[in-house]
C-alpha cells in the first residue's frame, strides 16, 4: 500500500486551480465582447482563415450549432464578423471578421496575454513556453471526452 500524496501531487487538481484563475482573468478581459471567451474563439478562427463555414466553426469549437448562430448574431450586430454566402456551397455561410473586429482582437490578445503572463509569472520564460507546448499537444491529441470510459477506468482502480 502507498502512502496518499497531497492534493497538490493530483494533476486533476493542479489543472483545476489553474484553469479557474485562468478563466477568472480571461471573464474580465473579454466581459464586453459578445460571446464572452466563445466570442473571442470566433474571432480568433475567423481572423486565422479558420473552420470556411459557420457549422465547421461550431464543430471545431465544440459550440452547439443553435448556440454558435446567436453568437455569430451577436458578433454581427456588434459589426466584428460578416456571415458571406461560401462559394463552394451557397447554402453554407463563411464567417469573416471585419477590420472592427480585428481591432478590437488585437487589443483583447494583447490584454489577454498581460493576464496570462501574470498566471504564468512563477515560471521563467522557457517553462512557460515549455508548458504552452506540452498543452496545446494535449489538448490537440486530447478528443472529445468520454465520461462513462472514465467512470469505468475509476471503478476498476
Amino acid at each position: 500500500m502507498t502512502t496518499p500524496q497531497h492534493v497538490e501531487a493530483d494533476l486533476g487538481w493542479a489543472l483545476g486551480k489553474v484553469m479557474r484563475a485562468h478563466l477568472r482573468t480571461a471573464q474580465e478581459v473579454v466581459a464586453g465582447l459578445p460571446g464572452g471567451p466563445r466570442g473571442y474563439q470566433v474571432l480568433v478562427e475567423a481572423a486565422n482563415g479558420g473552420p470556411g463555414n459557420q457549422l465547421a466553426l461550431a464543430q471545431k469549437l465544440g459550440v452547439d450549432r443553435t448556440v454558435m448562430t446567436y453568437l455569430l448574431d451577436e458578433l454581427e450586430k456588434a459589426e466584428l464578423v460578416r456571415r458571406q454566402p461560401d462559394p463552394a456551397d451557397r447554402r453554407a455561410r463563411q464567417i469573416v471578421i471585419t477590420d472592427a473586429g480585428r481591432g478590437r482582437l488585437c487589443d483583447l490578445e494583447r490584454r489577454l496575454r498581460a493576464a496570462e503572463e501574470a498566471l504564468l509569472s512563477p515560471l521563467d520564460a522557457a517553462e512557460q513556453g515549455q508548458l504552452r507546448a506540452l498543452l496545446a499537444k494535449l489538448a490537440t491529441d486530447a478528443g472529445p471526452a468520454d465520461a462513462c470510459a472514465a467512470a469505468e477506468q475509476i471503478e476498476n482502480c
